[in-house]
């Protein structure tokens, strides 16, 4: 079976600076893989070299087989990567309803002929737009909040609304960077509820970031370990819960006297 995502032998550097270096990465479909590591690892790099923010100094990335190197992030988008972010990238004179579907136009066909003259096809295609979008804040238990401005919304919600717009695109693969930060054990707990309702729902692959071990363990099957732009290890959760080079990562190796 050929992995939808596929990373290989990528390195990356900042004005000389080795920020990742030689990672690997394969997801098959279906699978939730998890990114861990200590504050400063390149776990977020590693997201934006993957989605286009950040055109890798080597390797390559395959999506179902197709280039993704050099490629615009709306252009990878809208191929089926979706992604969330860990400073929420939401818009100050926007609504909900109008967040999720902004996420829609990359995959708009009335292009401008319908646009300019309003064509049948451009008022099908918005409408339905609408109504998938709708759909989604329904899923997500956000759809009463359809016609608020976002950001005068509870910090939760506006996470359900940062998700629903990222699987806006119809997503084969959803990049989820510290989606529980900042939550309280409620929130949290709703979220990950979410997290298992969107996986089931639309049979997406999950590639996580998180500091909250609980969320790795709990819906990962398995769990890269990042330090200094390496991969220090790669197992299920138990075999990276007990992995000493995991340990040292984040609590530093004891000096013997």
């Amino acid at each position: 079976m050929m992995p939808l995502l596929q990373v290989k032998n990528m390195t990356h550097f900042f004005s000389g600076l080795r920020a990742v270096h030689d990672y690997n990465l394969v997801i098959n479909p279906g699978e939730v893989v998890g990114l861990i590591g200590p504050n400063g690892a390149g776990k977020t790099t590693i997201f934006n070299l993957i989605t286009g923010v950040y055109k890798p100094t080597e390797g390559e990335i395959t999506l179902d087989g197709e280039n993704l190197v050099g490629l615009a992030p709306h252009e990878i988008a809208s191929m089926g990567l979706g992604r969330t972010f860990q400073n929420m990238k939401l818009w100050r004179h926007m609504s909900v309803l109008e967040h999720v579907k902004m996420a829609h136009y990359s995959k708009l066909t009335y292009g401008l002929t319908g646009a300019f003259f309003g064509t049948p096809k451009r008022y099908r295609e918005e409408e339905e737009i609408e109504q998938h979008s709708l759909n989604l804040l329904g899923l997500l238990g956000v759809d009463q909040f359809a016609d608020q401005n976002v950001l005068n919304l509870p910090y939760g919600v506006q996470r359900k609304v940062e998700m629903a717009r990222a699987l806006a695109v119809r997503p084969r693969i959803l990049f989820l960077d510290e989606p529980t930060v900042g939550m309280t054990p409620e929130e949290l707990k709703v979220m990950m509820e979410i997290f298992r309702k969107v996986h089931s729902e639309f049979g997406l692959a999950i590639f996580l970031i998180e500091h909250r071990m609980k969320v790795v363990m709990e819906l990962c099957e398995r769990i890269q370990t990042l330090n200094f732009g390496e991969v220090i290890a790669e197992g299920t959760p138990e075999e990276i819960q007990n992995n000493p080079k995991v340990i040292e990562a984040y609590l530093g190796k004891e000096e013997v006297e």
